[in-house]
């Protein structure tokens, strides 16, 4: 079966998720002794995850952290030293496998100035090829406000694209956590918070970035929505219309705006994968797992290479996109 066991590992997974050991250790002490991380040890030990991907197609993974990120519940100065941590970890990563592993930059980003700092200290530094960030914490939209313009101008100027990921933790939800019609006792044994909250996160920041101006202000910044942007790609054109409908002014067609973002392959069925494809063409997208986590998928490239893709659209999905993106 193609994609599986044997494959030649030829993949670049842009949403894979990491917790090196120094990291670990330092959350250990801040919480004495509780570790709320994954037990899985290919999210830390590199020679265990170099097996697996060489068993499952993958040729490199980005690494990030999960959802658990820890930047709404650390002090901005104590997040400005883990994203430190995490940081030289990529690095050190990069630098024993530099074929295998890129690093996307972790920061502090309660802090913008912090986050700055960190942005600056790590840029060009081997290996270091996106940045990371949190779809909102707390509920806000933190992204579009004044104090966080140079943040993303520098991330416009170095070329990075962002990786965005919903955290995890009540008061993160999508809808207000315990106080959302998500959080009912069904609910949250149904697993809702995700499958739901996350979903409309996504749409409402990817939204935010085309109304704001945003994606006019910085024009070289790319955007990689993982879990394939969720919902926000099937509503656009209610979006749209309901942006037409109030006169809304843009300055281009909201559909050239949903092409400017990335989305990775994370769905779970081939007819998802299909529209997609049809709405934003094949050049828009990138393999993307959730690895070792509730939500992952177990063979990275399967859906991908089992669809009746011309060659060249499937080469682009499973490296070349991100090889583009990466500057590879």
């Amino acid at each position: 079966m193609k994609g599986m066991k044997g494959s030649l590992p030829v993949s670049i997974d842009m949403h894979t998720h990491w917790e090196p050991e120094a990291y670990q250790e330092a959350l250990e002490r801040l919480s004495r002794g509780k570790r709320d991380g994954s037990p899985d040890p290919r999210s830390f030990d590199l020679d265990k995850r170099r097996k697996w991907m060489d068993e499952h197609g993958v040729k490199m993974h980005v690494l990030t952290l999960s959802g658990m990120m820890p930047w709404h519940w650390v002090p901005p100065d104590v997040g400005a030293s883990l994203a430190r941590i995490i940081n030289d970890a990529n690095i050190e990563a990069h630098t024993a496998f530099p074929d295998r592993f890129v690093g996307s930059i972790e920061v502090s980003i309660r802090d913008p100035e912090l986050a700055l700092a960190e942005l600056n200290r790590v840029a060009g530094k081997p290996g270091m090829r996106t940045v990371h960030l949190p779809t909102s914490f707390e509920g806000k939209d933190f992204l579009f406000e004044e104090r966080y313009a140079p943040f993303l101008a520098r991330c416009d100027e170095l070329g990075y694209p962002l990786l965005f990921h919903p955290l995890d933790w009540d008061e993160n939800i999508y809808g207000g956590g315990e106080q959302s019609r998500l959080a009912t006792p069904v609910a949250k044994t149904a697993n809702i918070h995700n499958t739901l909250g996350f979903p409309f996160e996504y749409a409402n920041l990817a939204t935010k970035f085309i109304i704001t101006g945003t994606l006019d202000k910085y024009p070289k910044l790319d955007i990689v929505w993982p879990h394939m942007g969720r919902i926000f790609p099937y509503i656009s054109g209610r979006i749209a219309r309901g942006l037409w409908m109030k006169g809304f002014k843009l300055k281009h067609p909201f559909r050239d705006y949903v092409r400017r973002f990335h989305y990775d392959t994370l769905t779970f069925y081939p007819e998802t994968m299909v529209f997609l494809i049809n709405l934003v063409g094949a050049d828009r997208v990138v393999i993307g797992t959730d690895n070792f986590a509730t939500m992952d998928v177990e063979w990275p490239n399967a859906m991908v290479e089992q669809m009746d893709l011309p060659a060249e659209d499937r080469d682009r999905i499973l490296w070349g996109n991100a090889a583009r993106l990466l500057r590879l």
